[in-house]
């Protein structure tokens, strides 16, 4: 099932009054640090690293910028040392004759070196080339002091002068950015734990999720800047073991249930400026999940007030996605209420949605006791109806794995989906994860980080616990091997230059869904 662009122009949302000013009340004050640039760098083509371009560093001194002058054509790259998400400014001046034209200027902001290396005009992608983090601008007047109006995330800068004039050159001095996030690093608990590799990945899985972490838990803070239920569920996760800001949680989810659709379902994402606005985009898993960022919130901090509030929300997109179940108790797949998975095109995901819903109404069963609902024994009698087909349709005794779709396809997130839910008992499960390591081990066809951390999960779920290790290693790991500080929105290492958008320079290179090693590291390994 390939994602489209939805565009639903009838769709009726509410619009909970109550339920929004809440997440106004929890709206965060952000923090604030100036961070300067460590170094010029030069970006060269090499075949050996990531997407053919590295930086290297030149013969230029940072802390001598002023004294360098540039002309037309000419050009430099800040490097900042690390991921910073926040506002840069730098001071210009000429230096020569008089200022007699317009200073052109093209501004590159990138979170890797190829984003810089590959030519912009390049890219034919089907998401909007106006998520390219550059800028062309004229100054009529120097010196001056530049100040960037939007908020950008990236490493390195690249300053071009498009044009100015023969009779004088440009001076550029004092670059810096003033980062932003909704939390600090400090205070986060120490992981106590004997491996350097882990606390390298879990360092960089925190530093993801601090940058992901501003007015809402952005799904990455170089495209989209808007809350996504998917990302939000496992930022909300790792923000537990780690951050521990309850407020944030909070305003989210009341952004989610004070936009639900007249039909009950959830939206896939919402905006927040200039005002809160549900996005007209449906994923059948992301509307569920709703319900597991609620249950996850409240098993917690017990907090039973956010609980009254959202439980009828939740109710209701249950309601509704049972719907997409058929009167045999399996679930349709439905291009027009697509579930998601993963990014991959070429796994079948009917097995998966059926667990994912089994998942769901486990958690959901939970909250409906905990609330008092009368109904409650109604949902716990369809999670073993639902359970019981799961097995029966989708379980091949004789390959011992769960087979997915019309054409029976066997792929490692129905497995690992499955295994989360708990449709066996835990010693079967330990065989099925068995099975799934023999057979579909190494890994092929996934393509996000999102899918790798419910993969790990299965494998600690069903106390693989080594190969959950070994996963860690060897997916985040690699991805640092090749230069990330802050982990990616998609990475297939059998295909290092694999986009879902069609060009390496669109993707998101510090992304919510990959901060999870941080979780995973500390929820299964260090308690």
């Amino acid at each position: 099932m390939v994602l489209k662009f939805q565009i639903g122009n009838n769709v009726k949302f509410n619009h909970d009054s109550n339920l929004l000013r809440k997440a106004v009340d929890n709206l965060p004050v952000l923090n604030h640090a100036k961070v300067k640039p460590v170094g010029l760098v030069d970006i060269k083509a090499d075949k050996n690293s990531l997407h053919g371009f590295k930086a290297v560093s030149n013969q230029k001194e940072i802390e001598k910028l002023s004294n360098y002058s540039f002309k037309k054509g000419e050009k430099f790259v800040l490097d900042f040392g690390n991921h910073q998400v926040g506002h840069f400014s730098i001071n210009i001046d000429s230096s020569g004759s008089p200022m007699d034209a317009p200073l052109f200027l093209h501004i590159t902001f990138a979170e890797t070196p190829a984003e810089i290396g590959i030519d912009a005009e390049s890219y034919n992608g089907w998401l909007s080339s106006s998520w390219i983090s550059e800028e062309y601008l004229h100054l009529d007047v120097l010196p001056t002091r530049l100040a960037m109006p939007r908020r950008y995330a990236f490493r390195y800068v690249e300053i071009e002068v498009k044009d100015s004039s023969p009779k004088w050159s440009v001076v550029f001095d004092k670059p810096e950015v003033i980062t932003e996030s909704a939390v600090s690093i400090k205070g986060i608990p120490e992981l106590k734990i004997d491996d350097p590799e882990l606390k390298k990945i879990d360092e960089v899985g925190i530093k993801t999720l601090r940058d992901c972490m501003q007015e809402v838990f952005e799904d990455g803070p170089k495209r989209d800047h808007r809350l996504w239920l998917g990302d939000l569920r496992l930022q909300a996760l790792t923000n537990y073991e780690t951050f521990d800001n309850p407020g944030l949680v909070k305003r989210c989810l009341y952004l989610f249930g004070g936009m639900s659709a007249k039909d009950g379902r959830i939206p896939a994402n919402v905006f927040t400026e200039p005002f809160p606005i549900p996005d007209d985009t449906f994923m059948y898993d992301y509307g569920l999940f709703f319900i597991s960022v609620l249950f996850d919130y409240f098993n917690h901090f017990h907090d039973k007030q956010v609980l009254k509030d959202l439980y009828q929300v939740a109710k209701k997109e249950i309601s509704v996605s049972v719907n997409s179940i058929g009167p045999d108790g399996i679930f349709l797949q439905n291009d027009e209420w697509p579930v998601f998975v993963d990014w991959s095109e070429n796994i079948d995901k009917q097995a998966s949605g059926q667990a994912i819903l089994i998942y769901v109404l486990k958690q959901f069963s939970y909250l409906a006791k905990e609330i008092g609902d009368p109904d409650y024994s109604y949902y716990q009698e369809l999670t073993r109806r639902y359970t019981k087909t799961a097995i029966d349709h989708f379980y091949d005794p004789e390959q011992e794995l769960f087979v997915s779709g019309s054409n029976k396809q066997i792929n490692i997130a129905s497995q690992s989906w499955m295994i989360l839910a708990h449709v066996f008992d835990d010693e079967k499960n330990y065989q099925l994860m068995k099975n799934a390591i023999n057979q579909l081990f190494p890994i092929k066809d996934i393509a996000t980080p999102y899918m790798y951390h419910h993969i790990a999960a299965a494998l600690f779920e069903s106390s693989h616990k080594k190969e959950g290790i070994n996963l860690i290693k060897s997916y985040w790991g690699k991805m640092i091997d090749l230069g990330a500080d802050t982990f990616w929105e998609s990475f297939e290492p059998e295909n290092p230059e694999f986009s879902p958008y069609g060009s390496p320079i669109i993707n998101s290179y510090c992304h919510a869904w990959s901060c999870t090693p941080s979780y995973l590291i500390r929820k299964y390994l260090v308690k």
